[in-house]
């Protein structure tokens, strides 16, 4: 009798089917699929991060829900997908980053690090008894040289470059939307955080809820990390309600 397919290819440890499929690395994504929507923008003024973060629980204190993390000065990571899962790679980021800058005297660069933490995840798609991170990650940050740097990395220890980067639930429309407005918010950040709070409240069933956004800033100015609090966040909800109606 012959399995059905699929068994025993998906079942403790990641093996390739016969058609060349890594089953567990594809149910990671689909983990990250579900988890919340987070949008990472690149502009000449420096990066910017935002997340809609979701409750499970009613009962949650809305201040201990986060989704983005601080590197080091002058990088942030924003999440979707498992939690616990991102905590072990936003450590090993740390780590990292104070490791170079320890051994070097000088800062980590966005692609370096983004390269060491793919290097973790690509790790555990082929190494028996362990399985994928189920968990993506957009990050961002300013070099020194470079500017503004953008990344996003997947499951199976991929990365790419990004202009503007989206992970988590609704991103084929935010995508699609960020696409036809990316021209207006390559130059400052006011307009690219506008643009990416559209963008989430097209997928969001209400309004969006300043509690329950994140934004997180990175300037060229002066390559340091800046969270938005709920007051300001209500005033771009706010405005962008105004210019709509």
């Amino acid at each position: 009798m012959f399995a059905p397919k699929g068994l025993g290819y998906d079942r403790g440890s990641t093996i390739f089917s016969p058609d060349g499929r890594l089953f567990q690395v594809e149910y990671a994504i689909e983990a990250v699929k579900r988890g919340t929507t987070a949008v990472g923008i690149k502009t000449d003024e420096g990066c910017i991060l935002v997340v809609q973060k979701r409750l499970h629980n009613t009962l949650i204190e809305k201040e201990m829900v986060k989704k983005i993390f601080a590197i080091d000065d002058h990088i942030a990571v924003a999440i979707a997908g498992l939690t616990a899962d991102a905590r072990i790679l936003v450590n090993q980021a740390r780590i990292q980053a104070q490791i170079h800058q320890i051994t070097y005297k000088e800062s980590i660069t966005v692609e370096n690090l983004t390269h060491r933490i793919a290097d973790v995840k690509q790790a555990y798609t082929q190494h028996a008894g362990v399985r994928p991170f189920g968990v993506s990650l957009i990050i961002a940050g300013v070099d020194e040289i470079k500017g503004p740097q953008l990344y996003m990395t997947e499951p199976s220890g991929s990365y790419w470059g990004y202009r503007a980067a989206v992970i988590g639930s609704g991103t084929p429309v935010i995508v699609e939307e960020l696409e036809k407005s990316y021209p207006e918010i390559s130059k400052t950040l006011q307009e690219g955080i506008l643009i990416a709070l559209k963008a989430l409240q097209k997928v969001s069933d209400d309004i969006l809820d300043p509690d329950m956004v994140e934004i997180a800033v990175i300037p060229t100015t002066d390559r340091k990390l800046n969270y938005y609090d709920s007051i300001d966040i209500l005033n771009l909800i706010e405005q962008i309600k105004n210019t709509e109606e």
